[in-house]
């Protein structure tokens, strides 16, 4: 979680609370400790944010304050919950509880909307339980370029090891498919996530690579229909 990110949950807890709140339970609702939770309430008193307390004692919000109105028109708030709720087709259980925590800031400063519907069948949502890998691992070793070590079936039921440099996530509306540069077969292969049984992040990198690999890849030949297999 970014400081931005952190500062705004934390702005929103107090809003919410009804009694003061100490550092030592924002600390354990924002995944931190409670020293940075006191730099985060000093740097928001100095940008005029009206809390009020003291550390042992608990902190509260003034009463009557409120964040700034979100600049979209309601044609772009509709777009925003429709994209929002159509995620649950993706089956990237991080982004669906993502898209959750975003409609309830929009909530928390508009009206709730309830007669958008969105048709909810798509790609079975993940489920670690079950077996199935985090998309949203998938996605954070894209994001900081690192390799990962993946366990393999084909629709054949073969199974192979293999160690990967991802560097795009592809959303259809049956399944989802990482495209990756496979070291096994020195070239680039698309994977169902489904099939990726097991996924280890690896302490070995790619770092300034990938947006070279991305070209490569948008330049290369490889399949990208929801039933390519990799081999």
């Amino acid at each position: 979680m970014t400081k931005s990110t952190r500062m705004f949950e934390l702005i929103q807890i107090l809003r919410a609370a009804r009694r003061p709140v100490t550092a030592d339970e924002l600390a354990e609702r924002l995944g931190v400790s409670a020293r940075t939770v006191y730099r985060d309430i000093a740097a928001l008193q100095a940008m005029r944010t009206p809390i009020e307390g003291e550390a042992g004692l608990g902190y509260v919000m003034r009463r009557g304050y409120d964040l700034p109105p979100l600049n979209f028109d309601q044609e772009e708030l509709e777009a925003l919950r429709v994209g929002l709720a159509l995620l649950v087709r993706t089956g990237d259980s991080a982004l669906v509880d993502a898209a959750g925590r975003i409609g309830k800031k929009i909530d928390a400063l508009q009206e709730p909307v309830d007669w958008l519907k969105i048709a909810l069948p798509g790609v079975p949502l993940d489920d670690p339980e079950k077996g199935c890998v985090s998309k949203g691992m998938l996605r954070a070793a894209i994001r900081e370029e690192r390799k990962i070590e993946i366990t393999y079936r084909d629709e054949a039921g073969v199974e192979t090891q293999r160690i990967l440099r991802p560097v795009a996530m592809l959303y259809y509306h049956d399944c989802a498919v990482l495209a990756a540069w496979c070291e096994l077969r020195r070239g680039f292969r698309c994977f169902r996530t489904d099939r990726i049984w097991a996924c280890t992040l690896r302490e070995d990198g790619f770092a300034g690579e990938g947006p070279a690999l991305r070209r490569l890849w948008e330049d290369s030949d490889t399949p990208l229909v929801p039933f390519a297999t990799a081999i």
